[in-house]
């Protein structure tokens, strides 16, 4: 089982689109009758996790470490805090850059690579860092493969990524259950 967490309008083949009241990454209850006795082999959040505390975060590692199967894994794409683009860094920001209707005024992260990792690797994930940023500001990729979990909003298929040039961008890991 493929399952999309806050999937919005995303939708992919062989993956199970779903929503917050279907499966709320802070209400354990929903991922029980959800999931009944089965476990998911892999999960996918694009740009969720941001709208989450720190805490949050860290609650909600620990539950989807309990609903995947061995081997299983959540690839996980969030804003990237070190990704050296003034606008997209006001877009990002935690509270957002203004109005409340902003997509972003619920921001309560922005995460750099080192964050992210260690709020799963608290739930006992293994964590494979797939895109990111780092403190300089310098691009890294490690090799992943989209048909196995796309991103959208990643170097691969983001339409504003072109040419080698990076137009937007999303920290990307994959946090894999031991």
């Amino acid at each position: 089982m493929k399952v999309i967490i806050g999937a919005g309008s995303q939708n992919w083949k062989g993956w199970i689109a779903t929503q917050g009241d279907e499966l709320n990454l802070l209400d354990e209850s929903t991922w029980a009758r959800f999931f009944g006795d089965g476990l998911a082999d892999a999960l996918l959040c694009e740009h969720v996790y941001e709208h989450l505390t720190l805490e949050e975060g860290k609650e909600a590692a620990r539950t989807i470490y309990r609903y995947l199967k061995p081997g299983g894994f959540i690839r996980i794409a969030v804003p990237d805090r070190y990704f050296p683009d003034e606008g997209y860094q006001r877009a990002v920001q935690a509270g957002g850059p203004g109005p409340k209707n902003h997509p972003a005024a619920d921001h309560k992260v922005v995460y750099g690579y080192k964050e992210l990792r260690e709020v799963f690797e608290e739930a006992d994930f293994e964590i494979r860092l797939l895109e990111y940023h780092d403190e300089k500001g310098n691009f890294h990729l490690n090799e992943w493969n989209v048909n196995e979990a796309p991103i959208y909003r990643s170097s691969k298929l983001d339409h504003r990524n072109q040419n080698g040039t990076i137009g937007f961008a999303s920290l990307i890991i994959d946090a894999v259950k031991n």
